[in-house]
C-alpha cells in the first residue's frame, strides 16, 4: 500500500464548493481507498491505495468528487518526501526573525525548472517574495495571504500548472500526520 496525501483546492472557501470531510471521506472509502483521512475543512486528505502513480490517484478522487458533489476540484497529490522537502528546503526559514505566519508553500503539479521563477514576474507582485524547489514555491508574503494578487490563481496562469498554496503551519501539521500514519 502506499500512502498518497491528496491537496484539494478551492473547496469550503467562502461558501463554494462545500463538501463535509465526512461525507468525503465515506465517498473515497466506498472507490476503495483505505485509512482515508482529512485535515481541517479546507481539503487535505490521506488515502492508502495499492495506485503508486500519484497523478492517477488524483484523477480518481477528482472524477469521484464531481459524481458525488458535483464539483469540478483542481487536486494535486504529494508525497511524504515532498512534506519533508518542503521542511528541509524552505530557504526562508534561515532568516532572522522570520514570521511563520507569512510562510506559504504552493504545491504544483509538475516539477518546475529553476529558471521557472523568471516566468513568474515576482516584480508584479513585491514585496512578495518566492523561490522554486521542484514541484513546490516556498512563499514569503509581505504583509499575507489575504492581501496579495500572487495566489493559486497567478502561480497556475504563469506557469500553466494546478497549484494550491498551504499555510506553514498546516504543513508541518500534515507531516506530522505523515509520520504517524
Amino acid at each position: 500500500m502506499t500512502t498518497h496525501l491528496a491537496l484539494l483546492r478551492g473547496i469550503n472557501v467562502s461558501g463554494h464548493n462545500m463538501i463535509k470531510m465526512d461525507a468525503l471521506k465515506t465517498t473515497l472509502e466506498a472507490i476503495g481507498f483505505k485509512n482515508v483521512q482529512t485535515y481541517i475543512q479546507s481539503g487535505n486528505v490521506f488515502v492508502d491505495t495499492e495506485e503508486e502513480n500519484p497523478a492517477s490517484v488524483g484523477f480518481k478522487i477528482k472524477q469521484e468528487i464531481f459524481k458525488a458533489f458535483g464539483h469540478e476540484v483542481p487536486i494535486v497529490v504529494i508525497g511524504k518526501s515532498d512534506l519533508e522537502k518542503s521542511l528541509k528546503n524552505n530557504p526562508f526559514l534561515k532568516e532572522n526573525d522570520v514570521d511563520s505566519k507569512k510562510l506559504y508553500v504552493a504545491f504544483v503539479s509538475i516539477a518546475l525548472r529553476s529558471d521557472s521563477i523568471n516566468d513568474l514576474k515576482m516584480s508584479q507582485v513585491k514585496p512578495d517574495e518566492a523561490s522554486i524547489d521542484e514541484n513546490r514555491i516556498f512563499i514569503k508574503y509581505a504583509v499575507g495571504a489575504g492581501k496579495t494578487k500572487f495566489d493559486q490563481k497567478y502561480i497556475e496562469k504563469k506557469l500553466n500548472v494546478t497549484a494550491t498554496i498551504r499555510n506553514w503551519n498546516t504543513v508541518t501539521q500534515l507531516f506530522k500526520m505523515y509520520e504517524e500514519r
